[in-house]
């Protein structure tokens, strides 16, 4: 139904075969349709295709609301709201200045709109439209409290002469409001014990008590909570009479292999590598970054309960291209190629996105952990490119006494100029991303020191912005 086309009072709504439907029906049935035309239904959404998004499409079908438990950076909040898309378009609702909900015209539930329609005639009860993007709200636990979403007496209507007992004394709270849509709570087990309780009653009888007056009306609504496992399953933190009123239990997971998680990680970047600084990034570099969240998520130095979220590679990701277009840009290389020299930048994107695993750090600092976290990721990937019988030359260079200088904002042409010594040695580097321009060559030099250094076959030392490799 276009914009022009839409009733706009209560007559015009019947005659045009309107038919009301409650939330989880309207999301149960614009799925099922989805779901039959083979449409995309979680758009944006990678790697949950046979784990996550399964359980939510039962969830959907069997009218559920749902708990999305995960650690940290696994698109917790962005799974609640992409199910916002299966709304209608808008829905009509009762267009009375006096209304606090968007109440159903066919089934009013607040007391001015049933007395409105009750007294007037239908070609003069006001029908607006209630878009799908205002349909849905979220809101953090922390700080939360029972008058943000569940109401209060409003002391304004009091002084003004109303009844405390009058439906009209009351200010409603966001779940009220969002009758016939979508309410979102992140991280349910922050949100205060009382405020638990006042939700539970709304899961199971669909109504709520403002200090002890009971609205005895069916609110219309689709709730969704996010928590993380390690808060969410101490005892005390979620009263166990809202885990039993909760539908279905969403665990969502970290991606289950590097290829995705470089796919979510270019994704969520959307960064332009193109003019006018265009930049190239080999994918041995990509690998590094996502490995490095993945060295994190598995390191005795990182608490494992708070997680390593999908945003440290997003922003490593960044950080080491905008350190490789500096470069670009001040020394006219274009294309620009990120090296291992770029990953020392990686501090002021990595340092706070890190919780420390107090008992296992053992005194190091945030720095430090973040250096053996590069390093393992940078073994771990070059020990998959390189043959380790194929380096024994380059190695064997560093014990007759040469020392290579590299470094973020040095020229990729004086690689070349630095390395004429020993060409037939360095062309097996050169394999491991086969090209003739020398930024990419210059990055797979960093990219073999690096590794040859992590695997201890020599070692490094770094000066101001400049990195010395010898035996």
């Amino acid at each position: 139904m276009s914009n022009s086309n839409r009733p706009t009072n209560l007559q015009e709504l019947r005659q045009s075969g309107w038919v009301t439907k409650s939330v989880k029906q309207e999301l149960r049935d614009n799925f099922l349709t989805a779901l039959a035309a083979a449409e995309s239904l979680f758009p944006g959404i990678v790697g949950y295709e046979n784990t996550v998004i399964p359980e939510i499409n039962i969830a959907l079908i069997a009218g559920h609301d749902m708990l999305f438990l995960g650690e940290k950076g696994q698109g917790k909040s962005r799974l609640m709201r992409t199910l916002a898309r299966f709304l209608d378009e808008a829905i009509p609702y009762i267009a009375h200045p006096d209304s606090p909900l968007h109440d159903d015209p066919y089934h009013p539930i607040t007391r001015v709109c049933k007395d409105f329609v009750a007294n007037t005639p239908a070609a003069e009860v006001p029908i607006g439209w209630w878009r799908r993007e205002d349909r849905y709200v979220e809101r953090l636990a922390p700080g939360t409290k029972f008058a943000d979403i569940i109401g209060e007496i409003d002391p304004a209507k009091l002084a003004g002469g109303t009844s405390m007992s009058a439906e009209e004394a009351l200010h409603f709270g966001l779940i009220p409001r969002m009758h016939r849509g979508i309410f979102a709570m992140n991280e349910l087990p922050e949100l205060d014990e009382l405020v638990q309780v006042g939700m539970f009653n709304i899961l199971e009888e669909r109504d709520v008590q403002i200090r002890g007056f009971p609205v005895k009306f069916d609110i219309d609504v689709l709730i969704l909570f996010s928590a993380n496992p390690a808060t969410y399953n101490r005892s005390g933190k979620v009263i166990p009479q809202l885990k039993d009123r909760i539908g279905s239990v969403i665990h969502t997971h970290y991606p289950e292999d590097r290829d995705l998680g470089i796919e979510i990680m270019e994704q969520e970047t959307g960064i332009d590598l193109g003019a006018p600084y265009p930049v190239i990034v080999p994918r041995f570099m990509k690998e590094i970054i996502e490995e490095l969240s993945v060295a994190a998520r598995k390191s005795k130095y990182i608490d494992h309960q708070s997680g390593v979220s999908a945003r440290f590679s997003i922003a490593n990701y960044g950080t080491m291209i905008a350190s490789a277009r500096q470069r670009g840009a001040r020394l006219g290389e274009q294309p620009a190629v990120p090296r291992i020299s770029d990953l020392g930048h990686l501090y002021s994107s990595s340092l706070g996105k890190l919780e420390l695993d107090l008992m296992g750090s053992h005194q190091m600092s945030e720095r430090q952990i973040l250096d053996s976290l590069v390093a393992d990721a940078i073994r771990t990937v070059f020990e998959e490119y390189v043959d380790k019988h194929g380096m024994e030359d380059i190695t064997e260079i560093f014990s007759k006494g040469v020392k290579i200088e590299v470094g973020d904002m040095l020229p990729s042409s004086q690689y070349v100029d630095r390395l004429k010594r020993v060409p037939p040695a360095w062309e097996k580097a050169f394999e491991v991303n086969a090209s003739s321009d020398p930024a990419v060559r210059a990055s797979c030099v960093e990219f073999v020191l690096a590794g040859l250094y992590a695997t201890e076959k020599i070692s490094r030392s770094q000066s101001r912005g400049s990195i010395r490799y010898e035996l």
